[in-house]
């Protein structure tokens, strides 16, 4: 990847944990279902839905890494009650994606897909904060498979379910559609600092309908 160019972010000036989360030293795995084996030679990264062209883009691995490098140090929220503060992340921003594969100037959400078929959904305007990552390395290290290699979203602003393991493309909506676990009754924001765990805490204009 290109020279690394460093951003910091933080949730919050005021506080450094959420309401209801706990303070972790070291980095728990959690996930659903087993750990991917990853094919370098299979592995391709998308994006399609409502582009701007109307067309797919797509990425092998060797191309993925030559895309633009980034660093943004930020937090992680798991809905689990845990945060880990101040991980650099390394990676390829949101933002850098969006500029290689512009969505249409209608669309309102994303869709991030990874192995197994799994999903998460997210406001176009949380996807583009400044520091959500496409992330391939933790404190300069390389993610380990447990925690998401070779890639994984990170929106340090959301819960971490929102920010999937194993990722492999976006897709651009003109209308919200819930992910995995909203489907599964987690809230379609998940905002931690408004501690939104839940679909039945959900208030008008938040998401679909179950």
């Amino acid at each position: 990847m290109g020279q690394p160019e460093s951003r910091e972010y933080r949730a919050s000036e005021e506080s450094e944990l959420p309401p209801g989360q706990r303070l972790q030293r070291g980095w728990p795995v959690t996930h659903y279902g087993p750990v991917p084996k990853f094919k370098p030679d299979r592995w391709e990264f998308r994006v399609f839905g409502a582009t701007a062209d109307g067309d797919k883009r797509c990425w092998n691995h060797e191309e993925f890494s030559a895309l633009p490098f980034s660093t943004v140090v930020a937090d992680l929220h798991c809905v689990t009650k845990f945060s880990m503060l101040g991980a650099e992340w390394g990676g390829v921003s949101a933002r850098t994606m969006v500029d290689f594969a512009p969505p249409a100037p209608n669309v309102t959400h994303v869709m991030v897909w990874a192995e197994y078929g799994y999903s998460a959904n997210l406001r176009l305007s949380d996807f583009l904060s400044e520091c959500a990552m496409f992330a391939t390395h933790k404190d300069g290290e390389l993610l380990t498979a447990e925690h998401g290699f070779p890639l994984r979203l990170v929106v340090p602003h959301l819960y971490a379910w929102k920010g999937p393991k194993w990722v492999r493309g976006i897709e651009y909506m003109t209308a919200d559609r819930r992910g995995f676990w909203e489907e599964r009754g987690y809230h379609n924001v998940g905002d931690p600092w408004r501690e939104q765990r839940y679909s039945y805490q959900e208030e008008p204009g938040d998401g679909p309908e179950l």
